[in-house]
């Protein structure tokens, strides 16, 4: 039996990367900081820590985003003011910052945002990527009624679009770090 699209796995796996003027310590406090998400992210117009000492491993985030009607507009996806969780899985200062999306029973999903810092000379490099190894209540729920070939169109337009987010944020975190 062929698996459908929203069974290969990963589903997505799309990174971005960007030099930055600025020490991977201090880059890492303001990727670390998520309630300031707003600054930088195409999405996210903020949130605030739920439980958990704020930005460690284990620590829950619940983000407010905001989706235009414009992206992927022939898709059901989620339009206007929406919540997410999502839990730390990884927090090494000046290295690592991960977490993953939680399901709907706050389960952990197969779906993870992270940063990653580098030295480099003066300043550092900073890696975003999302990996989602397999399809989540979301994408699930998006692609329900989709036909093959819709649900194929949806991914490529999907990857495309978070593609753009991710080097539309390190561009904005980059703005913001360079300007400490």
């Amino acid at each position: 039996m062929t698996p459908t699209n929203n069974q290969i796995t990963p589903l997505f796996d799309v990174r971005a990367v960007t030099r930055i003027a600025a020490p991977p310590a201090e880059v890492y406090s303001v990727v670390s900081d998520l309630p300031r998400s707003a600054e930088w992210s195409p999405e996210c117009t903020g949130g605030a820590w739920i439980s958990g000492v704020p930005a460690t491993v284990g620590a829950v985030f619940r983000g407010e985003n905001l989706r235009a009607e414009s992206v992927v507009a022939w898709a059901p996806v989620v339009r206007g003011v929406w919540h997410t969780e999502s839990q730390v899985i990884a927090a090494e200062p000046g290295r690592v910052f991960r977490w993953a999306m939680r399901d709907s029973a706050g389960t952990p999903q197969d779906s993870v945002w992270s940063y990653e810092i580098s030295p480099d000379g003066d300043g550092c490099v900073l890696a975003h990527s999302l990996r989602m190894g397999a399809a989540t209540e979301g994408i699930r729920g998006i692609t329900a009624d989709m036909d093959e070939a819709a649900e194929r169109r949806f991914l490529a337009d999907w990857t495309a679009k978070l593609a753009g987010d991710l080097q539309a944020t390190l561009s904005r975190i980059k703005a913001i770090a360079e300007k400490a």
